[in-house]
């Protein structure tokens, strides 16, 4: 793997794992562009993921840091009887409500594993996903009206954006598109939703970073230069860094359709191509 390759893997992964763009479809697509097999390159991919999640943390890191402090508080006044008192700690219960939302994600993931890897021999599904995405985005993008924060959250909620994050497994199908997609269908408020979307991210992108591990650390990277890995890795973390800061904004000013619109004619393109051409 070239040091351009690489670069451009990373930003893509980057940029697309947090724009509601689908960053599995977008790799996918350039590794078929590149030549790149995808055995060559389990243990890049799973770096890419790290590399992403670095980013979350500096973002996220004072949020991160109180939700790891809270869970040594919640084991004490379990041991001493008090209970979980959500209600009375809002951090802990965003600790729980990231718990529960990762429940429905891990099952599927799990059980359809097999079947959503399947759907990358074909390019038809990927332009299918991308086409979903920007129905999800269009449809967010003209709720979330509401007020409603982690004190108003119920577990109904978590489970929902839960099991529609297990659902963006799919390839072409945005996890952050279809989770933000979920949290406002559930009428949180929209701050917030950003929030949740990125911190319930971190189990879902480290689960699938231990998912394809074994099967990476098997392949291995033997004769491959780390020069061009380590790149890609951090340009990923760079590039993750930039596209959260800029979700925040977008979704705040509701600019979700723009991304609506490049991910309908990227989807018809791919789909053209998978019957035309492929």
């Amino acid at each position: 793997m070239s040091y351009i390759e690489a670069v451009v893997l990373g930003l893509v992964q980057g940029l697309a794992e947090f724009l509601p763009i689908s960053s599995s479809g977008h790799l996918a697509l350039l590794q078929q562009w590149f030549g790149i097999k995808e055995d060559s390159v389990l243990l890049f991919a799973v770096l890419l993921h790290v590399g992403t999640l670095i980013s979350v943390f500096i973002v996220y890191w004072k949020d991160i840091w109180e939700l790891i402090v809270e869970l040594f508080l919640t084991i004490k006044d379990l041991c001493t009887g008090k209970g979980l008192r959500l209600e009375e700690r809002p951090v802990r219960k965003l600790g729980v409500m990231i718990i529960v939302a990762t429940i429905p994600t891990g099952i599927i993931g799990l059980l359809f594993n097999d079947f959503f890897n399947g759907l990358y021999n074909s390019v038809i599904p990927i332009g299918a996903g991308l086409i979903i995405t920007g129905f999800l985005l269009l449809i967010a993008e003209k709720t979330g009206h509401s007020t409603r924060g982690i004190k108003q959250m119920n577990y109904r909620n978590a489970l929902f954006i839960g099991t529609i994050q297990g659902i963006a497994i799919w390839p072409g199908i945005s996890r952050s598109g279809s989770t933000l997609f979920g949290s406002l269908m559930c009428n949180l408020d929209r701050k917030f939703a950003v929030k949740f979307v990125f911190l319930i991210s971190i189990p879902s992108i480290l689960g699938s970073a231990i998912l394809e591990a074994p099967d990476a650390i098997k392949s291995g990277m033997a004769g491959t230069d780390m020069g061009p890995v380590i790149a890609g890795m951090a340009v990923a973390a760079i590039s993750g860094f930039v596209a959260i800061k800029t979700m925040i904004k977008i979704v705040s000013d509701k600019k979700l359709s723009y991304f609506s619109y490049y991910v309908w004619l990227l989807g018809a393109i791919v789909i053209g191509y998978g019957i035309f051409f492929a």
